[in-house]
């Protein structure tokens, strides 16, 4: 099995090794495209007003001066010797639940694996403790994320979806299983917006994020994360709301 592993917190991130660590106990076939910094909230962004360097860190391990998608269509186009059988995306450091899926770089190199026809798969670790930085705990992740990407390899899924997998901010043996569930939705007004000046005297702002309200409805990934649970999502690429297309189309004839 060929696996391509990429994140969206970057090549020397602690969990793109705690995601190689899974990986190897499916393959030794693993190949490594990563962002050269932190590209989190970058979404689904693709470069083109610049160059996108590509750099080699070692034996099929490459960084690239860009997006988790620059990553991805590097990695697949450029350092492969070959489609891999599967992309990895992650471990993220904190949570990608819900509605921040959209603003994700860590499911967004996902959804490019799947838009070139790659079962992929993103992973974030959840963490309980705001400002902890990079001092995030893994273990869940690690002691977990075998369990769950086992069944995932083999099952089948349609074309133009992709799997999001999240580790509750627990200790691996309080965990109480895995669960699939679906997108849940955060009740919020995005964080606020942090004022500051700079040593030369020249304002700058910072988006900063509050404690978001969530919506734990039944059945959700927020609900699952809630109850202990490591939460499985299904998720299509398809965006449109066909109960509305009807309506539209109507409104739009003649």
């Amino acid at each position: 099995m060929k696996i391509l592993l990429t994140n969206d917190d970057g090549i020397h991130a602690p969990g793109l090794e705690v995601l190689e660590e899974i990986a190897r106990q499916f393959s030794d076939d693993i190949w490594i495209c990563a962002p050269d910094e932190e590209q989190s909230g970058m979404g689904h962004a693709l470069t083109l007003t610049r160059p996108v360097r590509l750099r080699q860190h070692g034996e099929r391990r490459f960084s690239v001066t860009g997006t988790p998608t620059d990553a991805v269509t590097m990695g697949l186009r450029k350092v492969m010797d070959g489609a891999p059988d599967v992309i990895l995306s992650g471990v993220n450091r904190g949570a990608n639940l819900a509605d921040d899926v959209t603003y994700s770089g860590t499911v967004s190199a996902a959804i490019e694996g799947a838009l070139a026809g790659v079962r992929s798969i993103a992973l974030s670790q959840v963490y309980a403790k705001e400002g902890m930085g990079a001092e995030v705990p893994f273990a869940a992740a690690r002691e977990w994320g075998a369990k769950v990407l086992g069944p995932l390899l083999d099952t089948p899924l349609p074309k133009r979806t992709l799997v999001n997998v999240n580790f509750p901010a627990l200790a691996p043996d309080a965990i109480r299983g895995i669960r699939a569930a679906r997108q849940g939705f955060h009740d919020y007004s995005r964080g606020t917006v942090v004022e500051g000046r700079d040593p030369r005297g020249f304002k700058y702002y910072w988006f900063g994020l509050e404690a978001i309200e969530h919506t734990l409805d039944h059945g959700t990934d927020l609900e699952a994360i809630d109850e202990g649970y490591i939460s499985v999502t299904p998720l299509q690429l398809d965006l449109t709301h066909h109960t509305s297309l009807g309506a539209l189309a109507d409104r739009f004839a003649g």
